[in-house]
């Protein structure tokens, strides 16, 4: 088969790297790519946003399956564009992908079909917003309903700081158009945990779990971030608690998608939060977590191209992974400064190195090729460096004995990725 891949990180790097060894894969292309999705996929100079061109490209090359990484392509309705030219494609209809497009869609869709999520009002001028926030109190949630790269999310400590979150959004629309909608939900406690499976609109398969770390700083503070480093599996996610979470939040949630004339087909990603009462869901990604996505390859025994096409034609049900009993954990190094401003053109130096370490591949998130053939920091978060070993402590030392190696002044990382886990001992 002739695969294309659409997007330019991480996640598509590994969603490459897991693809390529596929023996039903018989040419691997990725538009755009980047520096690393390059070593094994013909990288194809157009943007994952760029829905004509990318339609144009599959009939004229006589692509087989498209792959869609990232949710932007994915609520434009590059799989509906796609599908109605007869092309194969991995991931949900622009109307499913509401889920994450539109975070206020998604909380409808819990209240309608009694899915455990935290209580919300939804907002279009900022008066009525703050009104809510003053009757809550805090700490209080604080989301733009549109897409805004992972940083949409402000979690107020005070009912100041959540006023003036509204404010950024609506009035300042530092969001953009996604800010123009807010949702406000109570702010719930507990471990965070990220629960992934396909489902070809009426059948799940649950894939392995997994748990990242959201915030940009050491002990899970400052900033939030569109993830920082992750790791696979996620022990708080016992056998028990993912058959909860498939019974109480995924199955109804495919069956309602299903009943509303939307059926979800594709990878439905639930970010949950593991509280007293047992699991909620905070949010749902419509496509593979980026990092998340980059554990999770390194773990899969089987191959993945068969499971994604079953996801397509309607018989996941027919469909058994195989996963390394090891752990798989990978550490985000981002460009100083992010998750706010930061230059862009540093040469990354080691490379080779890194990979060179036992049990460990480098993903690259962020990069391009130079002139001159170094690779050069491109993005915010620019490389995973991703480490498999048989407990948590050994494939977090790999990781960061290979991050050790890496020649980029430019660049920074958590040095604490799975404390938690090592903690718990």
């Amino acid at each position: 088969m002739k695969v294309l891949v659409i997007g330019s990180g991480g996640r598509e790097h590994a969603l490459c790297w897991s693809l390529a060894k596929s023996p039903l894969c018989s040419e691997l292309y990725c538009a755009p790519g980047n520096a690393g999705i390059a070593s094994v996929a013909t990288c194809v100079a157009i943007g994952a946003d760029d829905l004509e061109a990318i339609a144009n490209y599959c009939g004229e090359n006589k692509i087989d399956f498209v792959v869609v990484g990232p949710e932007g392509p994915l609520v434009l309705g590059l799989v509906d564009r796609l599908t109605a030219l007869g092309v194969k494609t991995f991931g949900p209809s622009a109307a499913a992908a509401a889920l994450e497009g539109s975070k206020g869609f998604m909380k409808d869709i819990c209240a309608k079909y009694g899915i455990p999520t935290a209580a919300y009002g939804r907002f279009r001028d900022p008066a009525s917003a703050k009104d809510f926030i003053r009757t809550q109190g805090a700490p209080i949630v604080v989301k733009t309903d549109g897409l805004a790269a992972g940083k949409g999310v402000i979690i107020a400590e005070t009912i100041e700081e959540a006023e003036q979150a509204v404010d950024a959004a609506m009035t300042d629309a530092v969001f953009g158009e996604a800010g123009a909608e807010l949702v406000i939900e109570e702010f719930m406690t507990g471990e965070e945990a990220s629960f992934f499976v396909l489902t070809d609109g009426v059948s799940a398969l649950a894939l392995a779990s997994a748990q990242d770390h959201k915030r940009v700083g050491e002990g899970d503070t400052g900033l939030n971030t569109g993830g920082m480093g992750a790791y696979s599996p996620a022990p708080v996610l016992t056998a028990e608690m993912e058959q909860r979470v498939l019974e109480e939040i995924v199955q109804p949630t495919i069956d309602g998608l299903h009943s509303e004339g939307k059926p979800f087909r594709g990878v439905l990603f639930a970010g949950l939060m593991l509280t007293a009462e047992g699991p909620k869901l905070i949010e749902y990604n419509v496509r593979f977590g980026d990092p998340e996505c980059q554990v999770l390859m390194l773990r899969l025994q089987s191959d993945l191209l068969p499971a994604l096409i079953a996801a397509c034609d309607g018989n996941i049900d027919q469909v058994k992974l195989q996963w390394h009993d090891e752990t798989a954990l990978t550490v985000v190094m981002a460009a100083q400064g992010y998750p706010g401003s930061y230059a862009k053109g540093d040469a990354i130096g080691g490379l080779s190195a890194a990979g060179s370490e036992e049990g460990v591949v480098v993903f690259h998130a962020g990069t391009k090729i130079g002139e001159d053939g170094a690779v050069l920091a491109n993005g915010g978060r620019v490389l995973n460096v991703t480490a498999k070993a048989p407990a948590i402590a050994a494939a977090q030392g790999r990781a960061y004995a290979a991050v050790d190696r890496i020649d980029w002044p430019g660049g920074f990382c958590r040095r604490d990725i799975g404390w938690r886990e090592i903690k718990r001992g």
